[in-house]
């Protein structure tokens, strides 16, 4: 645990607090066991193995899970070859785009529930999966199904053809929008899928296979299998698999690239982050240090792009962390189901335990560490919002991602500083700015090396805007037409 040393506090009582508004879960409908998807159904795991997948939030069972073996990944990809050699590229690509239509419109009538789901399966506060999350993933099936019958004008000058079997896996932070982000584009350029969800949060993978049995797409287009790391190895080393897609660690992206080395098969990766939020003495105080709130805290800092370190310029550096340390301790933590949570749960107990390492490691390098004095619950994984001072850039917290609620915070001078300081790390997926000078926010998007800056505003995404990293954060894009462009051939 963390030692009281360097720790600082402030108590601050109010009189008020808002009466619980829990969303409803009347309405969702959810299996005690759910097997893997291939081919179109339901089925059992040939060695018949099945793992819980946990509500982080108070550590109850929602439901038993298939662990896919080697055998049943092979079923998958032999369903997923046959369906992508018979039908799915030989459709007129119109007809494509239907059905993916069809998918992201059976979403938009079940934004409710699937929001619930994610919210109970990962922790995260309802009002970021009802409002942003389940939305996002409905957009991202609607705008690649406007662009399944008009991939020739893509790419002008160039024709395309699709690639084969995309074996896909995705992390837990983003269930379903993870999911969207790889399915559509690669259903719309014709090629067929398995898709492996993270081992903690399965369950909103599992609601879409069944949207996509309503939306008859045919079977073996979309697979879905279940299980832990050695699942998502079994689909990285198969032989009939011809694109790997992965979001996640940039540690297992790395042995992804090795396993992958020597053979032909095509591959795009989002991974680590660790983004520089930079805020100088002309931003609009006030607003940036909401939007700081919202990058780190909002999302319990699961977001590989969160804006964990912030750099201030010193001549307002005081009254920012004054302000941030003022607005920690009006946040809301508890049932990521209520209206008024601001944080909710960490997804997982390895998680958790990973967070508070590097709370004791930044302790134990003389940082000076705060924390909002919320209430604990105490069942569930839980972290309260978090935030370094006197830190360095050498200091672990600072270079090392920790994918939890800690902001790390550093002062600079002068632009060419910052801008130092940011580069100075192995990762470079994306940033932040906040200014009223146009001038300054077009010399740090340029001169950052990294994928997306923001400018007055931190996480915005659209379906329209390629998103993906450089360094140690990945290579390849998702969203927009180079979204498109990784499950191609150009010819």
């Amino acid at each position: 645990m963390v030692s009281k040393t360097n720790i600082r506090k402030k108590k601050v009582s109010t009189n008020w607090e808002y009466s619980a508004a829990p969303e409803s879960t009347d309405h969702i409908s959810l299996k005690s066991n759910y097997d893997l998807f291939i081919a179109g159904k339901f089925t059992k795991p040939k060695e018949g193995t099945y793992f819980n997948s946990i509500n982080p939030a108070n550590e109850t069972n929602i439901a038993k899970v298939a662990s896919a073996g080697k055998a049943d990944v092979n079923k998958a990809v032999s369903a997923a070859k046959v369906a992508y050699e018979n039908v799915w590229k030989k459709m007129d690509p119109s007809q494509r785009g239907k059905y993916i239509y069809r998918i992201a419109r059976l979403i938009q009538e079940r934004v409710r529930e699937f929001a619930v789901i994610e919210s109970l399966d990962g922790g995260k506060p309802i009002r970021e999966s009802r409002d942003i999350d389940i939305p996002l993933a409905a957009a991202h099936f609607f705008y690649y199904a406007g662009w399944a019958d008009k991939l020739d004008y893509a790419f002008p000058g160039r024709k395309t053809k699709p690639i084969g079997v995309a074996g896909q896996i995705i992390p837990w932070n983003f269930p379903l929008l993870m999911a969207a982000w790889k399915i559509a584009p690669a259903l719309a350029s014709g090629n067929t899928v398995v898709l492996k969800p993270a081992e903690t949060t399965p369950l909103t993978a599992l609601k879409l296979a069944e949207i996509i049995q309503d939306a008859d797409l045919p079977p073996g287009v979309v697979n879905i299998v279940t299980g832990d790391g050695s699942t998502g190895k079994y689909l990285v080393d198969h032989p009939k698999v011809d694109k790997i897609a992965f979001t996640g660690s940039t540690e297992v992206g790395k042995s992804i690239i090795q396993a992958l080395a020597g053979s032909s098969k095509k591959y795009t990766l989002e991974l680590g982050g660790k983004a520089a939020n930079i805020i100088f003495e002309d931003a609009p105080i006030d607003q940036a240090v909401e939007g700081i709130i919202n990058s780190i805290f909002f999302n319990q800092g699961h977001v590989c792009c969160a804006g964990s370190r912030l750099y201030v310029q010193e001549s307002v550096s005081k009254e920012i962390i004054s302000k941030l340390k003022s607005r920690m301790e009006n946040l809301i933590l508890g049932d990521p189901l209520d209206k008024n949570t601001d944080i909710g749960a960490i997804n997982s107990k390895t998680q958790l335990e990973k967070i508070q390492m590097y709370l004791d490691i930044g302790v134990d390098e003389g940082s000076t560490i705060y924390q909002s004095t919320c209430t604990i619950p105490k069942k569930g994984y839980w972290c309260a919002p978090t935030l370094f001072t006197d830190m360095s850039q050498s200091h672990r917290l600072v270079q090392e991602e920790i994918f939890g609620p800690v902001l790390v915070i550093q002062t600079f001078r002068t632009i060419d500083e910052v801008i130092a300081k940011a580069n100075n790390t192995p990762y470079g997926l994306s940033g932040g700015v906040w200014t009223d000078k146009g001038s300054k926010i077009f010399k740090i998007s340029k001169d950052i090396r990294a994928g997306v800056i923001w400018g007055n505003t931190f996480n915005k995404f659209d379906p329209t805007s390629p998103f993906g990293g450089y360094k140690e954060s990945g290579m390849g894009r998702e969203g927009g037409l180079e979204g498109l462009l990784q499950y191609v051939n150009l010819y």
